[in-house]
């Protein structure tokens, strides 16, 4: 196993068709050597593409978030692992830069990209600790821009969305991984928080772009926005008491 090797957990919710496309743009990389663990929540009818080394988890019943990219954490032994969403699409290999900001003597235990709509406008992956206020703040009229510029860098941020998260295995070891209470939403936050009480930073690497399809199913669907809703109260009670 080379030292660049990373394990890669992908988690499908009836979106095979999705990680159909992420599997396709990972098979174009060359390096470094990846370890893909596709993990399927729930039943599909669409069917996984199979790609050399990667291993796939089927679930006897749905998991959160955090619940299945630990359980695919603890399948692995490389020295990096990398949190993607299924909506995820590669214009580019993210790893080399995204490596780099790991290794500097910044300490940094989890690095990011910069994430863009398919349109090309940068969406706020990284971001600044959510309060109160910056709950509210954020439901302002033109209050949804990105906290951080999307330009320079690689730089220290307060915390990077899940949709796509590069850490050291032996940082997200040492702080427990995910926290599994946070079914959906604010698991990305919380870790991030919890990596600095350890002395981790995390790194916004901006030079590096994603494209991330977003599907926002939060803002439609009325369980969803219950669970966001239930997460945010988790956050703020857990870490604003």
């Amino acid at each position: 196993m080379s030292a660049d090797t990373i394990a890669l957990s992908v988690v499908s919710h009836a979106q095979n068709w999705l990680v159909n496309q992420l599997l396709a743009d990972l098979a174009q990389l060359r390096e470094p050597e990846l370890r893909i663990i596709v993990t399927q929540n729930v039943p599909d009818r669409d069917a996984l593409h199979a790609r050399p080394g990667a291993e796939l988890v089927v679930n006897d019943r749905p998991r959160g978030f955090g619940a299945n990219h630990n359980a695919a954490f603890r399948l692995c032994s490389a020295p990096y692992f990398c949190v993607v969403n299924p909506d995820v699409r590669l214009n580019m290999d993210p790893f080399p830069a995204l490596l780099s900001a790991l290794r500097a003597p910044r300490n940094a235990g989890v690095a990011g990209p910069q994430v863009c709509d398919p349109d090309g406008r940068t969406e706020d992956s990284a971001r600044r600790f959510p309060t109160i206020t910056r709950l509210l703040c954020k439901l302002l009229p033109g209050a949804r821009g990105p906290d951080y510029p999307a330009a320079g860098g690689p730089f220290a941020v307060d915390w990077l969305a899940g949709m796509f998260m590069l850490f050291r295995s032996d940082a997200f070891r040492a702080v427990g991984g995910f926290d599994e209470r946070f079914f959906l939403y604010y698991e990305d936050v919380d870790i991030c928080r919890r990596l600095g009480l350890l002395g981790y930073g995390a790194a916004y690497v901006p030079e590096v772009t994603v494209i991330h399809e977003a599907r926002r199913a939060s803002r439609r669907n009325l369980r969803l926005m219950a669970i966001h809703a239930a997460s945010a109260a988790r956050y703020l009670t857990r870490w604003y008491p």
